[in-house]
């Protein structure tokens, strides 16, 4: 662990003296908070570095895996862009190393996250903010009954079958803090203020995020959760933002672009950049919009059942979780070998779609390349985060099927190494067997 640390600090040294920062202690200060408990393709690093304890994000890489990619490049960026923005990491680390980020991010809270991070913030009309929002929620009640009437019926109790997410007291505490924070003026303060509301709403709750999904916390029935609890959850996460803030808030590069929308449409309207790192969903048939669905209904991101219809569909066609269009016609030797395989397992499948699905989510990564291949200079590096599935036996091997359709697009393999080994789904025996890999691409 030790050696790791070393390591790390001797990256982000070389590469803010690279990048001429003038704020390197600040770097080494704010990565000396990164943990070395897993690999660095996981978030689990991270749950007490400043800015990334503002939300608890498990499907992400972490900082340090940042590092490790830019460090890999003969000449480091002062660019970079992140078609998959997800908690932020990756911009918010270029920030620190004085690298100006680029991202885009489909999911309305998860887009507020990362802005929240990236922005810069004046303390004291941050404070009058805050005051405000204590105020007006203090002195206001909501009505849950009207205020998420379209929404998922188990959010509040009576629920459905005899099982809720909030009693009704805590509902409406969070109501009403959510209504005092969307009277605010001031968009940034709002931002972050719902943000930090967002971070308290699983602990406040009966159940947890467990594995990609959410299940009933074990003896919900008999947790107690007080409505004063929202105040003095929301308190000690705007407390910690605070500190943070007054820590590390200025950083190398302050300046940032965030696109908000479906990347494979918004990338459309992103600048040039010198390097792109990201990590795209994995074909493992789940929607992540599921994993914060609470954050969405609760935080008012979503008013109607067609405003999560919109957002589903909007995301990549990684999953079959709701029905759409897998029309699709990218081709490549090992991806056509693949779908035969599948083709002939279909009856074996418990989606008999999922062959199409595994081909429309290849059509939808060549898109977003095929924009990064404008985007990005020539000579310039991708980087891409991925990892392998597997359905009635046939495993699918992202990693090489992505190299060789991005060699059509114009970019070039520089290498190919494995990360880690990831548990297959339980009908697939639950073993260690699916590969995650880092693909690094030149473009011509």
């Amino acid at each position: 662990m030790e050696m790791l640390r070393e390591k790390l600090e001797a990256d982000v040294g070389t590469l803010t003296g690279r990048l001429c920062s003038s704020h390197t202690l600040l770097a080494k200060n704010w990565f000396a908070r990164h943990e070395f408990l897993g690999p660095s393709s996981t978030n689990q690093d991270t749950h007490n570095l400043p800015f990334q304890r503002w939300y608890r994000f498990k499907e992400a890489f972490s900082p340090r895996a940042v590092v490790d990619a830019i460090s890999k490049l003969e000449i480091p960026p002062t660019t970079c862009i992140d078609p998959f923005g997800g908690s932020g990491t990756t911009a918010l680390t270029a920030q620190f190393l004085g690298i100006r980020p680029t991202t885009v991010e489909v999911n309305p809270f998860l887009a507020d996250l990362i802005e929240a991070k990236l922005a810069s913030y004046e303390i004291e009309p941050l404070l009058v903010s805050f005051r405000q929002v204590v105020d007006h929620a203090t002195a206001n009640k909501t009505d849950p009954a009207r205020e998420l009437s379209e929404g998922p019926k188990t959010l509040v109790a009576p629920g459905v079958g005899g099982r809720w997410i909030y009693s009704l007291e805590v509902a409406e505490r969070i109501l009403a803090y959510r209504k005092a924070i969307e009277a605010l003026d001031n968009p940034a303060h709002a931002r972050l203020l719902r943000v930090l509301l967002g971070s308290a709403l699983i602990p406040l709750s009966n159940v947890i995020i467990s594995g990609k999904g959410r299940r009933y916390r074990s003896g919900w029935q008999s947790r107690t959760v007080r409505s004063t609890a929202v105040h003095q959850m929301f308190e000690v996460a705007f407390l910690n933002a605070i500190e943070d803030i007054v820590r590390f808030g200025r950083r190398p590069c302050p300046e940032y672009t965030l696109l908000r929308g479906d990347s494979r449409i918004a990338l459309t309207q992103a600048p040039p950049a010198d390097f792109s790192l990201f990590s795209p969903p994995y074909p493992n048939s789940f929607d992540y919009t599921d994993v914060y669905n609470i954050e969405l209904w609760m935080l008012g991101y979503l008013k109607t059942p067609e405003d999560n219809r919109k957002l589903r569909e909007a995301t990549l066609r990684s999953h079959v979780q709701i029905k759409r269009s897998f029309e699709a016609s990218s081709s490549s030797p090992t991806l056509d070998l693949t779908m035969l395989a599948l083709d002939s397992r279909r009856s074996n499948m418990w989606n008999r779609s999922i062959p199409e699905m595994i081909r429309a989510y290849f059509d939808d990564l060549v898109a977003i390349l095929a924009e990064l291949h404008r985007i990005i200079v020539p000579g310039g590096s991708v980087m891409m985060v991925v990892g392998d599935s597997q359905y009635a036996g046939v495993v699918v091997d992202v990693g090489t099927i992505l190299v060789e359709l991005g060699r059509e697009l114009g970019f070039e393999l520089f290498n190919l190494s494995a990360m880690r080994s990831m548990r297959s789904s339980a009908q697939q025996g639950g073993a260690y067997d699916l590969g995650e890999t880092l693909i690094h691409m030149v473009r011509n």
